[in-house]
């Protein structure tokens, strides 16, 4: 039972529900309970996956801007703001993607973005570490306000 049911959620979230709504309607309930409980697992670790994304991204661009003052651009300043936006859109949508989610991945991402960083400059990075301040509340703009 449990091997084509995590095959289907795996391979089509929507045929999942599909399936789900066919097996309710046959009263089996503990096969759509399995699938459902299939598809909050897996949707969880989506977030998951997009919130390390958007946090390497993010801490990217903010070492960029601090390692390149004369390369700054609105582009870093729109990326730095929207991977900021997906991170709180994620954590409305799961609280559990808290701070503390975040600060159990925050040497990988941060080390993540040295590389990714260090690729894009062609040169390694002199951060050593940032802030929790300096990635979530800096203000980050080419405009004095």
């Amino acid at each position: 039972m449990t091997v084509p049911y995590d095959e289907l959620v795996f391979q089509s979230p929507y045929l999942a529900v599909v399936k789900a709504k066919q097996l309710l309607g046959e009263g089996k309930m503990k096969e759509v309970d399995y699938i459902l409980e299939s598809l909050a697992e897996s949707m969880g670790r989506s977030e998951k996956r997009a919130v390390i994304s958007q946090l390497t991204r993010l801490i990217l661009h903010i070492i960029k801007w601090k390692c390149q003052p004369e390369k700054r651009s609105a582009s870093w300043v729109i990326s730095i703001r929207s991977a900021r936006a997906e991170i709180t859109a994620s954590q409305e949508e799961m609280p559990s993607l808290n701070r503390d989610f975040l600060e159990s991945i925050w040497n990988k991402c941060f080390l993540a973005a040295k590389q990714d960083a260090r690729d894009e400059m062609g040169k390694k990075p002199d951060i050593i570490a940032l802030s929790w301040d300096e990635v979530f509340n800096e203000t980050y703009t080419l405009w004095a306000d």
